[in-house]
């Protein structure tokens, strides 16, 4: 499929310290990335930098083809920026600081009219609209932010924490709203909340000390970097000659004890059977089998380097 942005050896440096290190990838048309990784990784710089807002040090950006560098305006055109702190203006209302943004980008009227009634609608944002934006929560004025991004229809919707500071129900309507967008607009955010990743990706980007580590779907990136599966067994009583017991046991994996609760992960499902038949004279109460996810694949990578 064709890209919407690519990335060309891409360097930043923050002083003499090296952010992002030779960047090379490209985001399909259409698509949901997810960027993931622990603070300080360079996801942020990362967002800036495809939305124009820092330059890199080095490489080159491409936004459909065009160089970021050489066709800025066109470029900007292009896509819509949602930062993760807040920069609305707190002596606008939430409808100015959108319209004032829908004037940079020379929206007519009736575009603007059409395009703030229908996703201030979809966030449940129109009661909202004639306050002014420090009066307002933090959930409320990303909200606007992201109205207000969308406010010039980009092809590219670039999102640092999309859902900050939100409730529920408004985290429930911000990703009803970017799952509609996606395939008609390319989506990439950064987000600490791995259970949304986990529901709202076509691809994720693991990112560790200003370099991509993982690149693709969990389902994949799990099935070919964490070949396990992960195991409980709750008892009665654990003891600590049955912890030692079953920690011993050859086919088992970083196991762990929580209270009167074993936790393990192995290779196969067949470890769960050698765990209950070394511990088949107690008392357990609970049996639980896992599928991986996001956190799992993170604390192999980050924490122990491999579950091993």
């Amino acid at each position: 499929m064709e890209a919407s942005i690519t990335l060309k050896k891409v360097g930043k440096l923050v002083g003499d310290k090296t952010i992002l290190a030779g960047l090379s990838f490209g985001v399909e048309r259409g698509s949901l990335v997810a960027i993931v990784g622990v603070n300080d990784s360079g996801k942020s710089i990362l967002l800036k930098l495809l939305s124009g807002y820092e330059n890199p040090n080095y490489g080159q950006v491409f936004i459909h083809g065009l160089d970021m560098e050489k066709r800025r305006n066109e470029t900007r055109q292009l896509i819509g920026y949602v930062p993760h702190e807040n920069d609305l203006d707190p002596w606008l209302t939430l409808e100015q600081n959108i319209r004032f943004n829908a004037d940079l980008y020379s929206v007519d009227e009736q575009k603007c009219a059409d395009r703030l009634k229908r996703y201030s609608s979809a966030l449940n944002l129109d009661s909202y609209l004639k306050e002014y934006a420090f009066r307002v929560s933090g959930g409320i004025q990303k909200k606007a932010m992201l109205v207000r991004g969308l406010i010039h229809d980009p092809d590219i919707l670039i999102l640092d924490e999309p859902t900050g500071y939100m409730d529920a129900e408004s985290i429930r309507l911000t990703w009803d709203l970017l799952k509609e967008l996606k395939g008609d607009k390319s989506v990439i955010y950064v987000s600490n909340s791995l259970s949304e990743i986990e529901q709202a990706h076509d691809r994720i980007l693991v990112f560790h000390e200003g370099r991509i580590l993982m690149d693709g779907h969990l389902d994949k990136l799990l099935e070919s970097t964490v070949d396990y599966h992960q195991f409980q067994i709750e008892f009665e009583q654990l003891s600590d000659d049955l912890y030692k017991v079953l920690k011993n046991i050859a086919t088992v994996v970083s196991p762990n004890r929580m209270d009167n609760s074993f936790h393990f992960y192995g290779r196969t499902r067949t470890v769960f059977f050698d765990a209950i038949k070394a511990a088949s004279d107690e008392m357990m109460i609970d049996l639980d089998v896992k599928k991986l996810g996001l956190r799992d694949l993170l604390d192999s990578e980050f924490a122990g380097k491999g579950l091993d």
